[in-house]
């Protein structure tokens, strides 16, 4: 019996996660956020199952970028950050990418630098998230420099993120709204807004462009974890039952002894851990499917390891037994939510140790 811990990743949950944004936006293009490994689930491989039905893809630097390029991908490729130096201008160029530009030196830089072909670039425009973007009132003067230079296309886009659209009751996304279509007031060009939150609890924001990110990986992106449609997790964290132990009332599980045994009971130890990408902090009573039935952990997670209470189930559980941390009958947003995190982490941070295996729908 190997050890069996991996990640399996459903090909047909993308898409159909895809295809559930644009039911959400039916008269907006779609920009796949495909960033930091595909959210942990694989650039490359995810990027090739959105293909045939994302119109563009969103990445945050240059290596992303190029290897979509390198994997035949022909698609608009939007970096999220823009270029990092003068250089980058040249990358973007040569490869047909299309830059974020939220920051004066980067402006000059374009105005400056007569580039062998122009590029296509959106104007971050800082709506009240006040991490990256030009102010407001500034957004009409960028928007003139760049026009006035033959290293930008004419085809200049508008582009703002969404700070709490996460919470369907709060206000301030209305707010960040009129504040962008008022930086933006009379001047062409696509608008883009929406990330997974916006597209499925905030129409107002869904303009030409929407930007799905963690909707396509199967997870809610509100604070209350329910999504509307539902969103098919693509990934399954999975591992196997390597021993059942049979312990006494009173018996410690686990490193420092955090939880005891309250009766005679059978306690499974599953071959996941947190060199898996488990949460090392999730509490006891944090659900993991054992034989397809949900059980509570006990005890510290480890490195390699964690135990859940066998008691009570209808079915017997035996060594070699398959475990699912989540994607299967436990969504990763309710260990997120158990270990005081969110379902964003727990995917980006899947390590490569759980060796990555991709199917299509029915493929096991």
């Amino acid at each position: 019996m190997s050890r069996g811990a991996e990640a399996r990743i459903d090909l047909g949950a993308l898409r159909a996660n895809l295809s559930a944004a644009r039911a959400a936006a039916p008269r907006s293009r779609v920009m796949a956020v495909v960033k930091s490994d595909g959210y942990g689930h694989g650039l490359v491989p995810v990027a090739g199952a959105l293909a045939e039905s994302a119109d563009a893809f969103a990445v945050t630097d240059f290596s992303e970028a190029e290897a979509l390029r390198a994997a035949g991908l022909r698609h608009r490729i939007v970096l999220l950050q823009g270029p990092y130096t003068v250089e980058d201008l040249h990358r973007a160029a040569a490869g047909n990418l299309e830059l974020v530009i939220h920051s004066q030196w980067q402006v000059a830089a374009l105005v400056e630098n007569r580039l062998p072909s122009p590029v296509t670039v959106w104007i971050k425009v800082d709506s009240g998230m006040h991490r990256l973007g030009f102010e407001p009132e500034s957004v009409q003067s960028v928007w003139r420099q760049l026009t006035e230079t033959s290293s930008v296309r004419a085809d200049i886009g508008f582009l703002t993120h969404l700070a709490c659209a996460d919470d369907r009751d709060d206000s301030a996304t209305r707010r960040q709204l009129e504040v962008f279509e008022a930086a933006c007031g009379g001047l062409p060009g696509p608008r883009s807004a929406a990330n997974s939150a916006g597209v499925l609890g905030w129409p107002a924001s869904h303009y030409e462009w929407v930007r799905p990110g963690v909707m396509l990986y199967g997870a809610s992106p509100f604070v209350d974890g329910h999504a509307g449609p539902d969103l098919q997790p693509a990934m399954a964290l999975e591992g196997r039952v390597v021993a059942v132990r049979h312990l006494r009332a009173g018996d410690p599980v686990g490193y420092g002894a955090t939880w005891r045994c309250p009766v005679d009971m059978p306690v499974g130890i599953v071959s996941l851990g947190y060199g898996d990408g488990y949460p090392r902090h999730a509490p006891s009573g944090t659900p993991v499917e054992v034989a397809e039935v949900r059980v509570p952990l006990v005890g510290r997670i480890s490195m390699d390891m964690l135990a859940v209470d066998l008691r009570g189930l209808s079915v017997s559980v035996r060594e070699g037994d398959q475990a699912v941390a989540w994607g299967g009958k436990v969504r990763p947003e309710e260990v997120a939510k158990a270990a005081g995190t969110i379902a964003y982490e727990l995917f980006c941070r899947t390590p490569p140790r759980p060796q990555r295996r991709y199917v299509e729908p029915g493929g096991g």
